[in-house]
């Protein structure tokens, strides 16, 4: 059985604290991002934010933000899936104005942070699909090595450990962020 955005609607309504993507038809329900991870991930967002919003640059939103992105597997345009990268990024000239609803986008920056029961390859595939239908730069945040991967199409992706420097020209120009930032701290 092949699902719709409608379906995914409709389970969400029912079951709200549930988190969902549909990909090629199938209703994938996200379990819950451990701690460390959604620390980074809040880490992440508000770094953006300060830089984006006195800037009026853009939109940066959360893991449950979802994106509706068009289906590259099998060449069908009319089937769509819905996407909720960790963190995203849309620069203000393509969201004008925000919706009360998925937006019909791929963001600029999309980024995964690898949580305790996740493996590598499914992140970097999502990526690559991001990248491939119109994202610009891709991370992945992994808290289990202390690294960010930098993707970008059609490039090698770049190793950020700490002591390195994320910076993301392209949308962000003039914004940096030490790696080591975005590991939560130890309190005494």
């Amino acid at each position: 059985m092949s699902f719709a955005i409608t379906d995914l609607e409709q389970l969400q309504t029912e079951h709200p604290e549930w988190q969902m993507e549909l990909v090629e038809g199938k209703i994938i329900v996200m379990g819950p991002s451990d701690y460390e991870s959604e620390e980074i991930g809040a880490r992440l967002i508000t770094f953006l934010n300060n830089w984006v919003m006195s800037r009026r640059l853009g939109r940066i939103t959360g893991s449950s933000a979802g994106f509706i992105i068009p289906s590259i597997e099998d060449g069908d345009s009319e089937k769509r899936n819905l996407r909720a990268p960790d963190v995203s990024f849309v620069r203000a000239d393509r969201l004008k104005k925000t919706k009360r609803d998925f937006v019909e986008l791929v963001p600029d920056l999309m980024v995964e942070i690898k949580s305790k029961s996740d493996r590598i390859k499914p992140l970097e595939e999502k990526i690559q699909l991001f990248l491939q239908l119109g994202s610009v730069v891709g991370l992945l945040i992994d808290p289990d090595k202390l690294t960010v991967m930098v993707y970008r199409l059609n490039q090698a992706p770049v190793v950020l450990q700490n002591g390195d420097t994320l910076i993301l020209p392209e949308l962000l120009p003039g914004w940096e962020l030490a790696v080591s930032e975005l590991w939560p701290p130890e309190f005494e």
